[in-house]
């Protein structure tokens, strides 16, 4: 008499089913974790380039953040960033020889660093060399962050916000104030609708670049952030204590102030913004780590942080106060700089 059957096939079930479970759950597990993102630095000319390798190669300074920059890592770096700015040139050596020592690869041109990564934090700090630099990465089709200034003139920024649109390829620039905390908050919608926002920061200039392009675009980014696009007209004159004091009128009436810091009651970083539910204070510098968060999620997802729109007004405010210095503080229209920029494009792509 053969022995029953039923007992051998419960056990065949049994172990399929374990199988498909612990199957599952290896899919789920893999499925949680990013792919590897290969990222390259081009110029290393600049704080910003060392302090984003410690972080993605070291891991951040809250452990807590670490998923959001899980699985990436800059593999390699081109180090040539400006050609003749003094300040930067002389950071290169160090700077080649910190990265080095996390693990990066140093090559000796733009296109040998695209064919090993998957994503590119252009680094150079010379605004200048931007967009030949980037013409490469746009052509390989690689997502690109530009680190502050996108370029030392506006006509420049235009043909690099054209390039970008052209290639459609996922690229921001920014300077880390727009990612503060406070400054989102308020850009969030903390205190409502705004009527009024107030910052100050550094404004260090460079002769090779606009006045505000090369250091005062940290707090007018922080500007931009809480007031938004639309900005009319400009006026640059100084403050009592002899800085530069910027005053752009919004479309809606809205009143938006950068000054440049003074070390006293205006010390580094800050502001403050006047919403119809109150007021708050903006412009707080948070470290390099937001802004590469950023970064990260958009080499990931796709998706930009900050419009080419928003990016493109954000260079004419600044191009419109020099315009206004030129003519001894008048006020200036947004538009015309605008216009005069795109005619220089126009005459010489």
């Amino acid at each position: 008499m053969n022995p029953p059957k039923l007992p051998l096939i419960n056990r065949i079930l049994s172990f399929a089913c374990c199988t498909t479970l612990l199957l599952a759950s290896s899919l789920a597990e893999n499925a949680t974790e990013p792919k590897p993102l290969r990222i390259g630095i081009i110029g290393l000319d600049t704080s910003h380039a060392i302090a984003f390798t410690t972080t993605l190669n070291k891991g951040p300074k809250k452990p807590e953040d670490a998923p959001k920059i899980a699985g990436a890592r800059v593999v390699a770096a081109y180090p040539q960033g400006s050609r003749d700015i003094e300040s930067s040139t002389k950071r290169v050596p160090e700077y080649t020889a910190k990265v080095k020592e996390m693990g990066v690869e140093i090559v000796d041109s733009i296109e040998a660093l695209l064919s090993k990564v998957d994503a590119v934090l252009l680094e150079s700090n010379d605004g200048r060399v931007h967009m030949e630099q980037l013409a490469p990465v746009l052509k390989a089709k690689k997502p690109v962050f530009i680190d502050k200034p996108i370029a030392a003139s506006l006509a420049d920024t235009i043909r690099i916000v054209n390039a970008v649109n052209k290639a459609g390829v996922p690229m921001f620039c920014a300077s880390s104030l727009r990612f503060g905390a406070n400054t989102q908050a308020v850009r969030g919608g903390s205190i409502g609708k705004i009527l009024a926002a107030e910052t100050f920061s550094p404004a260090h200039l460079e002769p090779t670049h606009a006045d505000l392009y090369w250091y005062g675009v940290h707090g007018c980014e922080s500007l931009y952030t809480v007031m938004g696009s639309g900005c009319k007209t400009v006026k640059r004159t100084e403050t009592a204590d002899g800085k530069i004091e910027v005053t752009g009128t919004w479309a809606n009436g809205s009143k938006g102030v950068f000054r440049e810091e003074n070390g006293k009651d205006r010390k580094g970083y800050g502001g403050s913004a006047t919403g119809v539910a109150g007021q708050a204070a903006v412009g707080a510098y948070d470290g390099y780590d937001v802004l590469l968060y950023a970064a990260i999620d958009m080499f990931r997802t796709g998706k930009v942080p900050v419009s080419l729109e928003e990016t493109l007004e954000l260079y004419a405010f600044m191009e419109a106060a020099d315009e206004s210095k030129r003519r001894g503080g008048k006020e200036v229209e947004i538009k015309d700089v605008l216009e005069k920029a795109r005619a220089e494009v126009a005459a010489k792509p």
